[in-house]
């Protein structure tokens, strides 16, 4: 029997890998607004954390903020690493230093329930917005109507 065969037939035994990617396509749909909400999210749940005195609801708030503030850290991460390319780099040589940032801000987000900090990074993420959409022309109709 051949090596070839031999791996063939042992294959459902091995199991599949499991990869994980942004898009199983190369879609080309990357928006910041993915960050944005998720980031908004993260606001309202110190801001209702705060308004509350039950604190099973306060723990819920606490679990619900701490997911969110990871959701922007990857919706950052895949917009910083799969749309922004060398030509955006040398156009905005500010980029790198403001996804940092906002990626370190979604970390320290995570971290708090102070409401400022959460602010913050929304204002971050609408900095890096405003480039965003510099690159691509302007919002799109759907989105601004």
């Amino acid at each position: 029997m051949r090596l070839t065969s031999l791996l063939h037939a042992l294959r459902p035994v091995r199991g599949a890998r499991v990869a994980d990617a942004h898009c199983d396509l190369m879609c080309g749909v990357y928006y910041p607004e993915q960050a944005r909400i998720e980031a908004e999210s993260v606001l309202m749940s110190a801001k209702k954390y705060h308004d509350s005195d039950d604190e099973v609801f306060r723990q819920r708030a606490i679990t619900i903020k701490e997911e969110r503030a990871e959701l922007v850290k990857h919706h950052l991460s895949v917009l910083w690493t799969d749309y922004f390319k060398p030509p955006h780099l040398e156009e905005y040589p500010e980029l790198h230093e403001m996804f940092w940032h906002a990626i370190k801000a979604a970390g320290e987000a995570k971290k708090t329930m102070d409401v400022a900090v959460a602010e913050d990074l929304i204002a971050k993420i609408d900095a890096i917005s405003e480039i965003f959409y510099k690159t691509k022309g302007g919002k799109p109709e759907w989105l601004t109507s």
